[in-house]
């Protein structure tokens, strides 16, 4: 009987999984329409006095996407005062709805990546997950990977997609 030799195992792929690049914070929206008078308009007053007694520890470590769901007058210094506060408790914050925070967090993780631990490195891309992530997540790291890795792959080391090959020179 022959040994059963896993070659995937063996072989020199380099599998990078994005939905482990993910930080793992709660996702929360502040949604500064609470705020407004009559639904309508943001008082300065009565938001500077908001801001000085909220709560702030309540989003610590958390990752916060501000929004306003309604169609209201809120100037832009608004959102800037909320950044004081968030800013000193939430892991990150965006400007945006949670899809926008979702991006916010792949572009941080991704960038944080040390790609010369790619350099020459036969890459695959895992495709399939627990954790559904976008496509723009997908494109960012291939920006990431294509000026170092060898060659770049998606899908899993047992059945992968070939997308780039560096040229040989």
């Amino acid at each position: 009987m022959e040994e059963i030799i896993n070659r995937v195992a063996q072989s020199a792929l380099t599998t990078i999984n994005l939905e482990e690049l993910l930080h793992p914070g709660e996702r929360v929206v502040y949604d500064i329409k609470d705020n407004l008078f009559q639904g309508l308009i943001l008082r300065e007053k009565d938001f500077r006095e908001f801001i000085k007694t909220h709560d702030w520890t309540q989003y610590a470590g958390k990752n916060v996407a501000i929004i306003c769901s309604v169609d209201a007058i809120v100037p832009t210094w608004a959102y800037m005062l909320l950044a004081t506060k968030l800013h000193n408790q939430a892991h990150r914050y965006v400007f945006g709805n949670l899809e926008a925070l979702e991006q916010e967090l792949f572009q941080e993780a991704i960038a944080a990546i040390d790609a010369e631990y790619y350099r020459d490195a036969k890459v695959v891309v895992k495709g399939c997950g627990n954790v559904p992530v976008p496509t723009y997540a997908y494109v960012a790291i291939m920006q990431k990977l294509l000026p170092v890795a060898s060659s770049i792959m998606y899908g899993e080391p047992c059945s992968t997609v070939p997308l780039y090959k560096r040229p040989k020179v």
